[in-house]
């Protein structure tokens, strides 16, 4: 019989006959390994204890220990059991596909009649049931043809669509959990009592089109999360519900910031409350930027396919950008134009005005520029994922010999900015040359190290990512973590050369030649929508006193105090805070309930005693203690903390 051999992690190795499995393996080691395996990598790839192997490898055997490998097949194995659950109650509801995704899975089904909230709890006792009975996984290799029968006869035309995408070279695997049986590549566990019955749970259902296309049947999704244990679920669960109690849509809601509807998908409705952050937020970063030696310039919003075609955006970008055709006069046919869904050839087309020198560079270049791409429907969230939004966008036109220090004093920059708005700390990913590039090696040996030096000149810490570059130059990636732990990705600096060289931009250089210029894309926030969300969410609305849109709420007592509200909102206002009077015949206990839900930073109560006294009795948001304060000290206080923070004396 054919021999194979295979290496083992610590460097032995065993020769065994061909086709011998992952299960073999682990008995022939011992009995304890045998019942605790799960799969086993083989070169690499994730291994179904079932799936012979036909030659030499190295392997390696998992079990429940191994966190990646036990999270993939436990979730994977509970779509599985799910979607058997599903057809045991509804055995009219037919099976499509059910992936694993973020920390669960979901399946969807299609099936008459609707899903409701109530039937996940049904469904997960018919999981446990399944999973209590450990029923046996098995799987079988079957050629094309049989299976397309198997499914036609059986009514699953989904399934039958599925094999006709599966490539002619791979094998065509049918798993049974129990009974049931579904198409899948695999790798699963040996058997369904190997999944913990308490660290699992069905969370949602909601609507999905087949395979995504809204022109194909809409089908019925639903989705669970799963962990090796029930603590990690519960860490979970809780993590999700301080995930809910952030969540910006609400908040928006509740903070009367916003609002959306559908006669504008995904374009934001800015209330006055949201326009307050937006507009402080826009003005401390224009501050900012002046500071750090920037122009700030402004380009049409609607431009000619033309320069789209000449920048390369066209032929890569156009599936999601909004197309305008205009019937101009005298015209022999409607011009093309798009609505602009990024900066860059617009500020190139500012640089070009007018001949340059070495002596204007480096030039930075800044805009508030309100671009549009057309995302999916699906896709949107909120202000996280919109349609129409506002960068903060930024190109510096520099020699390659300035790039170094124009990335140095960009990351101190996103440093400064990143602290002002409360992260203190930030991840840096440097992404490096692709296989396929434009330019010579020499030349990316010299940018690479001019990002890898600034990254160092900061002290910052930073991760590489091999070959995730652009093919025309190197870039950083710059990300947060917010409070509850979620990681955001909002800043860049980006290396290109290939743009300046497709729409013609040029320096006259100290030899009298013309060069090309360096063109780095840099952005702090990303998009002020989404970084606003994250601003949101990262505070929970309690955003920093001098960000906050209603700083302080001065609230009445009794009637005979409006008269003193009045005067304390005009003196804080003229100090600089954003005050407002409520002087509503409520009691004052519902006063500051409703303001403290609309996350007003500062409430000031006024009564009998405080007017005769000329004093206020200061609220702070979340507490529960209460300082009686003078009306010029809580002026001078409230004053400073409205100050933004670029403009505070240090």
């Amino acid at each position: 019989m054919s021999q194979i051999t295979l290496t083992f992690p610590d460097g032995n190795t065993r020769d065994v006959p061909i086709g011998t499995t992952p299960a073999q393996v682990a008995e022939s080691i011992s009995k304890s390994l045998s019942k605790k395996a799960i799969s086993a990598q083989v070169d690499g790839a994730h291994w179904d204890l079932a799936w012979p192997i036909e030659a030499d490898a190295k392997i390696s055997i998992n079990t429940m220990q191994d966190d990646d490998a036990a999270l993939e097949l436990i979730r994977h194995d509970l779509a599985h059991i799910m979607a058997r659950a599903v057809q045991t109650i509804w055995p009219d509801a037919k099976v499509t596909i059910g992936p694993v995704r973020d920390f669960g899975w979901f399946y969807d089904f299609d099936r008459a009649e609707p899903f409701t909230p109530e039937d996940l709890g049904a469904i997960e006792a018919e999981m446990k049931r399944i999973i209590a009975a450990r029923e046996t996984v098995r799987t079988e290799v079957w050629d094309r043809e049989r299976a397309r029968k198997h499914y036609a006869d059986s009514g699953e035309s989904f399934k039958v669509e599925l094999l006709d995408r599966i490539p002619g070279d791979e094998p065509i695997r049918m798993y049974w959990h129990g009974e049931w049986q579904d198409l899948c590549r695999g790798p699963h566990l040996q058997h369904t009592g190997q999944i913990p019955a308490d660290a699992f749970k069905l969370t949602r259902v909601s609507s999905a089109y087949w395979l995504g296309d809204n022109t194909r049947p809409q089908l019925q999704r639903i989705y669970g999360i799963a962990f090796r244990n029930r603590d990690d679920l519960k860490m979970h669960l809780k993590f999700l519900e301080e995930a809910e109690a952030r969540d910006h849509r609400r908040l928006g809601r509740e903070m009367d910031l916003y609002h959306m509807q559908e006669e504008a998908p995904g374009q934001v409705f800015w209330h006055p409350n949201g326009w307050t952050i937006y507009t402080t937020l826009q003005d401390y970063m224009r501050r900012r930027q002046r500071r750090g030696g920037y122009v700030e310039v402004n380009t049409p919003q609607v431009v000619d396919r033309k320069l789209w075609e000449a920048s390369g955006h066209w032929d890569k970008y156009q599936d999601h950008m909004f197309i305008v055709e205009v019937d101009e006069e005298h015209a022999r046919e409607k011009a093309i134009n798009a609505l602009k869904p990024m900066n860059c050839p617009c500020h190139v087309q500012v640089f070009n005005q007018g001949l340059k020198s070495y002596r204007d560079l480096p030039l930075r270049m800044a805009e508030f520029g309100s671009c549009a791409r057309y995302e999916p429907s699906g896709a949107l969230h909120g202000i996280m994922r919109v349609r129409g939004f506002t960068q903060d966008d930024g190109h510096i036109f520099c020699t390659e010999d300035q790039i170094q220090a124009e990335c140095t004093a960009f990351i101190n920059f996103l440093s400064e900015t990143y602290r002002d708005l409360g992260f203190e700390t930030f991840d840096i990913a440097f992404a490096t040359r692709p296989e396929k590039r434009v330019g010579s090696d020499e030349s990316w040996d010299h940018v690479e190290g001019a990002l890898e030096a600034a990254i160092k000149s900061t002290g910052n810490p930073y991760r590489v990512e091999e070959g995730d570059g652009a093919f025309y130059g190197p870039k950083l990636d710059f990300y947060l973590t917010d409070a509850i732990g979620r990681v955001w990705q909002c800043g860049t600096f980006q290396v290109d050369p290939n743009l300046p060289e497709r729409l013609g931009a040029s320096y006259i250089g100290e030899d009298g030649n013309k060069h090309r210029p360096y063109m780095l894309h840099r952005a702090a926030l990303g998009s002020f929508e989404r970084f606003i969300g994250i601003l949101i969410e990262n505070s929970a609305g309690k955003l920093p006193f001098w960000l906050a849109p209603r700083q302080v709420v001065v609230a009445s007592i009794v009637s005979e105090a409006d008269d003193y509200v009045a005067e304390v909102v005009e003196a804080l206002t003229k100090a600089g805070v954003r005050a407002e009077a409520d002087i509503r015949n409520e009691k004052i206990n519902y006063k500051v309930r409703e303001h403290s839900l609309g996350k007003v930073p500062a409430i000031l109560a006024i009564g009998r005693q405080e007017v005769e006294d000329r004093t206020v009795t200061l609220r702070r948001l979340g507490e529960k203690a209460t300082q009686v304060i003078s009306l010029d000290e809580v002026t001078s206080a409230l004053s400073a903390e409205a100050t933004p923070p670029d403009l505070r004396q240090k």
